[in-house]
């Protein structure tokens, strides 16, 4: 009790830097480059793809239709993976759920347990 009488509440734990979440801001900026880096690719793509048709290279159906792949499934994927946050290393309900240590004052369980029968 503290001299008002009143006790104080429980202190939070504290946050080690080591396991502290990146910002917010930090976050969203490699989003942002991940984004940039993949439709950076699908402009890629579509250049390449001017650039063989032009160039009349064999095979050029098969090199058309990957970057047309490409062209379609980057903007796609990069919004995907723009939009999802990473992983949270533990979920807040799984650190409740692990079994907890027996508190320190509790009697252990009697080794040999005895049992009366009332049945001769």
């Amino acid at each position: 009790m503290c001299e008002a009488g009143w006790v104080k509440p429980a202190a939070k734990q504290a946050v080690l830097i080591t396991t502290a979440e990146p910002s917010h801001a930090e976050e969203l900026r490699r989003r942002e480059i991940r984004y940039v880096i993949m439709m950076g690719l699908r402009a890629l793509c579509l250049v390449l793809a001017a650039v063989l048709v032009s160039v009349r290279v064999p095979l050029l159906w098969l090199w058309l239709s990957l970057c047309g792949v490409g062209m379609v499934l980057l903007p796609w994927l990069a919004v995907i993976i723009a939009n999802d946050r990473p992983p949270k290393e533990e979920h807040r309900l799984f650190r409740r759920s692990r079994p907890q240590p027996a508190p320190p004052r509790s009697l252990p369980a009697p080794a040999d347990p005895r049992v009366i029968d009332a049945d001769p």
